[in-house]
């Protein structure tokens, strides 16, 4: 188009794809371990784990599915669920690289 002023570009911004960015979790860790915590908190107050999650994640503006994965995660963290640890996920990461 020959109008003035106008390019025929986005205004969006380009990104590389040759650059890695590190991915920044869409919710800070403070944010999910005070949720796991208020989620074992409550959860006698529910006749299962999934009605739990149903009910006390939209009170923590976060998806039941994100509560319960994050749930599960400290419950490998400590020991009480059997797969890979926090710590073991970024170890292997970093070997990748």
């Amino acid at each position: 188009m020959n109008r003035p002023g106008f390019t025929g570009e986005s205004n969006t911004p380009k990104v590389s794809l040759m650059t890695k960015k590190k991915h920044t979790p869409a919710y800070p860790a403070e944010l999910r371990e005070r949720d796991v915590r208020l989620f074992r908190e409550n959860r006698s107050e529910h006749t299962s784990d999934n009605a739990a999650y149903r009910a006390i994640a939209p009170k923590l503006g976060c998806s039941p599915d994100s509560l319960r994965v994050w749930c599960q995660q400290a419950e490998r963290d400590a020991g009480e669920r059997a797969g890979l640890t926090s710590a073991e996920k970024d170890r292997i990461k970093d070997l990748e690289r």
